[in-house]
């Protein structure tokens, strides 16, 4: 397989200096390598990719594996310093769903979504840096896209494969479209946090004005996010704004 590792680093290396481009054949974990390299103290920008992941995460430890070829596996690694972390996973998902195709929707939290079937997710962790935990964290933004159709046996969501839209498309360049737009969005984010990127979010958000239920049982209408990324869901006590660190969301059965 054909990766435009240079192109991508000609691109990006002027926004992040120090910054460099792997693919490795296969890996555990693109997120879990780079935990383990900021925990040892490797905290330079780096866009890893793995050809095939034998142990991959999704959000709340749920199994991302992949094949070469099927799917893009990679992840972002740099030092952020941003005045408030809230609402990261969905400006990272704007950005790549900006990137990839209008069809493209977004399903709060960190979910991909092409006609309520899940295309991809976003795993984001970080790293302390600095004596005790001060300064800089290191952030880790994990990203999984199904190329190729899949089985979803098993799978609470169906799902969805980029060369619905997209016939041709290879994962590489898949990759080329999405680095620089994300680093752009990320550095971005960091300056100004996720007030800017609310209205991007909301024209392709998948639950706003649907019926959904939360993992705790409450059932409302979504309303779209609060300018730090809380999903807003009106329910029978009235409007709700809800972290991603509480519950799961899924829409209601029709």
């Amino acid at each position: 397989m054909q990766w435009p590792a240079e192109a991508i680093w000609e691109a990006v290396a002027p926004l992040l200096p120090g910054f460099t481009v792997e693919v490795l054949k296969e890996l555990d974990s693109t997120n879990s390598e780079l935990m383990r390299r900021a925990r040892a103290g490797r905290t330079e920008p780096v866009l890893l990719v793995a050809e095939q992941q034998t142990a991959g995460r999704g959000r709340m430890g749920r199994g991302w594996h992949s094949t070469a070829g099927e799917s893009l596996t990679f992840s972002l690694g740099l030092p952020l310093v941003p005045a408030d972390w809230s609402g990261l996973s969905l400006a990272v998902g704007t950005s790549v769903a900006d990137s990839l195709h209008p069809a493209v929707r977004l399903k709060w939290p960190n979910d991909l979504w092409l006609q309520d079937r899940k295309l991809g997710g976003i795993l984001i962790e970080t790293a302390s840096q600095g004596e005790g935990g001060s300064g800089a964290r290191h952030a880790v933004i994990g990203i999984g896209i199904n190329i190729m159709p899949r089985d979803g046996t098993g799978l609470a969501t169906p799902p969805a494969a980029l060369r619905e839209l997209l016939p041709e498309v290879e994962a590489g360049d898949v990759l080329e479209r999405l680095a620089l737009p994300l680093v752009r969005d990320v550095l971005e984010f960091a300056r100004t946090g996720f007030g800017p990127f609310r209205e991007r979010f909301h024209a392709r958000d998948a639950l706003r004005g649907r019926a959904v239920v939360l993992s705790d049982g409450t059932s409302g209408t979504a309303q779209g996010v609060d300018e730090a990324g809380a999903l807003l869901v009106h329910t029978a006590a009235g409007l709700q704004a809800v972290s991603s660190s509480e519950v799961s969301v899924r829409p209601a059965a029709a």
